[in-house]
């Protein structure tokens, strides 16, 4: 059964950097990652989330030295056109479209069955809240996401509602949630942790070697803390609403950084290359 805590009782991960090391003594380790609120700060507009070359950096040199894959809600080409990075895995729409070195390209889960119910519940939204200021309608391959970061107060509910009505007219769809997000995804038992899951499979990281880590910010990024909290390690960015599956916890985008910083070295002295 999942264990689940408070965010603020997770201790640091940069303050139990000891005992992380200890746990990568006898195992080399696999790093994925969400994007939004992990890698850039979260901002009022998904197109704002640019990463930092200190970032870009971070990540380069870590994948030098262990499978890196970013695991977004983000369509897979936008976050690899974001990150600019070759070495690196992405898994885009929640992992129903992952590509990577070697020629890897893959779309598991079986979501190309919803698409023309995506694009369906797309029209009608579009429609639905065009007079609702700041709301914003993103389409995505697998998705569909609902912003309301930037509407106000007393019309949020409007489009909490206006993607309800939606979702009951499509079985072949349902909600996801997010921070100022709501998401129609494909009904599919398929999700991050599923995703990291298949990764490990699809890359051969036998589990008496590699110790997966996964550092996310977001209430979606609880399936893959979930998936691995038998035989890996969760990190939380920040807090999120619900109580989290995570192990350790780092307080922001910067620390982050810090802390692929460290690992790429820990790894370098240990000799997991």
């Amino acid at each position: 059964m999942t264990q689940k805590r408070e965010a603020l009782e997770l201790p640091s991960a940069l303050e139990k950097s000891e005992e992380l090391q200890a746990l990568l003594d006898a195992k080399s380790p696999a790093v994925f990652l969400d994007y939004d609120g992990c890698l850039t700060p979260i901002v009022k507009e998904p197109d704002m989330a640019i990463l930092s070359d200190e970032m870009r950096q971070a990540l380069q040199e870590l994948a030098a030295v262990c499978k890196v894959a970013v695991v977004s809600g983000r369509d897979r080409q936008n976050v690899e056109r974001l990150v600019q990075l070759d070495n690196l895995y992405y898994a885009g729409s929640h992992g129903f479209d992952i590509t990577g070195p070697g020629g890897m390209q893959a779309e598991p889960g079986g979501a190309t069955a919803a698409l023309t119910a995506l694009d369906e519940s797309d029209s009608r939204l579009q429609e639905m809240l065009q007079h609702v200021p700041g709301s914003l309608v993103e389409r995505k391959r697998y998705a569909i996401a609902v912003h309301y970061r930037n509407v106000a107060d007393e019309q949020v509910q409007e489009v909490i509602q206006a993607v309800d009505d939606v979702l009951g007219q499509q079985p072949q769809l349902k909600k996801g949630l997010g921070k100022k997000v709501i998401e129609l995804k494909p009904n599919l038992d398929w999700h991050k942790g599923k995703a990291v899951l298949w990764l490990m499979e699809e890359l051969r990281l036998n589990k008496q070697q590699t110790i997966p880590l996964y550092i996310g910010d977001d209430i979606t990024d609880e399936d893959a803390f979930a998936a691995l909290q038998e035989q890996g390690i969760g990190i939380l960015v920040g807090e999120h609403e619900d109580k989290t599956a995570a192990t350790y916890r780092l307080e922001n985008v910067e620390e982050v950084r810090t802390f692929l910083e460290n690992l790429t070295t820990t790894i370098k002295q240990k000799g997991h290359v």
